[in-house]
């Protein structure tokens, strides 16, 4: 009631509430027609009327980014931003991103049960519903917001740095949840391909290259050992074990650049030696910091230019059907964000959020109703579906620009 109240008094106020109003619509929208401009422009070079943005081009920029750009954004931010103080205080942070995509999820998975997407894409819809957008997009705007002067949360200087350093904080629990969770829930179907005639029935089959190739070295090596020494032996043994586990793990899948830069961000970032020696503008290997910012500078544009360059074939050549897609718009944004206003407002109620911190819990709020990861579509491009990701992040943008609106705009009077 309290909320409401205050938001009828805001609208009682012709001039101030007016111009309030209209600068929160403002500061709501504008991201999002930039991220959806991007995608416009990368859409133009794959045309055939620019033609220089082809198929295997965007895969390898989809490779780039994960491989070099999005891992040196997120050592220079978050290892810039971390002390190990930080780190116990902002707790919440990472723990919020995981209780999200797990809500998100849970609601996708209902969703999904109900509206029964076409094969293969049931998995591919939790996914949608579930993952979203705690980087790129709340990065640009909270760069937007700050910059404006009559911003609530004070200083400019002091609301970009902390605005930026929480969501750089989150991002490597992001990347953890994109490179193990939704690069298998992502899978090809045992078909080996999304590409399934609708009207035929999927076939059962065992998945290739099972687990017994990954046997095979461990026999060999068995073999050996009888001819070997005691010692030789031991060796072989503790070898094969930790070949085993490395194997029924999936490390492979987990230890991936984004990850590797994470926790080394927040490894050095910690220690208070190697942030001086490297994080600090005075460092001596400061220039690595720096030529990681120019580098992250680009991973936005260029993953946003690979996705808009899928949308080649129409927004409309996605597999799902308009009912499916339908049902993600509306749960992305419309299901999703009351549930993580719930888990920050219950957070706060038990003491687990930092003391008179507003910038701190408008960062949570924003991490739940976000539209759909934008990072989460190049995965499902590097897993061969790019083209329906593509076509679902095209509207559920397009549709976030009135829902991101309302939500900032709650958001705010909710906090002051």
């Amino acid at each position: 009631m309290a909320a409401v109240e205050r938001i009828l008094l805001a609208l009682q106020n012709e001039s101030a509430g007016g111009e309030s109003l209209l600068a929160s619509i403002r500061i709501a929208v504008m991201p999002i027609v930039k991220v959806f401009t991007m995608c416009a422009l990368g859409l133009l070079m794959a045309s055939k009327y620019v033609d220089i943005l082809h198929a295997s081009g965007r895969k390898l920029l989809n490779g780039l980014v994960f491989t070099l750009l999005l891992p040196c954004l997120i050592f220079s931010q978050l290892g810039q931003a971390v002390t190990l103080q930080k780190m116990l205080d902002w707790w919440f942070i990472p723990m919020n991103v995981v209780l999200g995509s797990a809500a998100g999820s849970l609601i996708g998975f209902i969703v999904a049960t109900i509206i029964r997407p076409p094969y293969p894409f049931f998995k591919f819809t939790i996914v949608q519903i579930g993952i979203g957008n705690i980087g790129n997009v709340p990065l640009v705007l909270l760069a937007a917001l700050c910059r404006d002067p009559s911003n609530p949360f004070g200083d400019s200087e002091k609301c970009t740095k902390d605005g930026t350093a929480y969501i750089s904080f989150g991002q490597w629990v992001g990347a953890i949840i994109l490179y193990t969770y939704v690069f298998n829930m992502l899978a090809p179907p045992p078909e080996g391909t999304f590409d399934i005639d609708n009207e035929s029935l999927p076939l059962k089959s065992t998945p290739m290259g099972d687990t017994t190739p990954e046997q095979i070295p461990l026999l060999t090596r068995e073999e050996g050992v009888c001819t070997t020494s005691q010692n030789t032996s031991k060796k072989w043994e503790i070898k094969g074990l930790l070949t085993y586990l490395y194997e029924k793990l999936k490390l492979k899948q987990i230890l991936q650049p984004p990850i590797i830069a994470s926790f080394l961000a927040m490894v050095l970032g910690a220690i208070p030696f190697f942030k001086k020696l490297i994080f600090t503008p005075d460092a001596p290997l400061f220039f690595f910091t720096d030529s990681c910012m120019i580098l992250g500078e680009a991973m936005i544009p260029c993953i946003l230019l690979a996705l808009g360059g899928n949308l080649i074939d129409g927004p409309g050549s996605s597999r799902l059907g308009f009912r499916t897609t339908a049902a993600i718009i509306f749960a992305r944004l419309l299901l999703v964000p009351p549930v993580g206003i719930g888990i920050v407002m219950l957070a706060d109620k038990f003491g687990f959020l930092p003391p008179d911190d507003k910038m701190f819990r408008f960062v949570l709020l924003l991490q739940n109703s976000m539209p759909t990861s934008v990072l989460a579509g190049a995965v499902a491009n590097l897993r061969g579906c790019g083209r329906d990701a593509a076509a679902v992040l095209f509207w559920v943008h397009i549709f976030a620009i009135i829902s991101m609106a309302g939500w900032i705009i709650l958001f705010l009077y909710i906090l002051f």
